[in-house]
């Protein structure tokens, strides 16, 4: 991956998670990320 597609690619994924929090608001953000931590913790039991 070249820098460019990894500055569009972060770009992109920031712009998309500030319109979503903007149109709904934060409260699904929030879950999302407790449940992002709980499948990072799953994946590294079974590392």
């Amino acid at each position: 991956m070249t820098n460019r597609i990894a500055i569009f690619l972060g770009l992109f994924l920031v712009a998309a998670a500030a319109i979503d929090i903007a149109l709904f608001g934060n409260e699904h953000m929030i879950f999302l990320g407790k449940k992002f931590f709980a499948l990072i913790d799953w994946v590294a039991f079974w590392r």
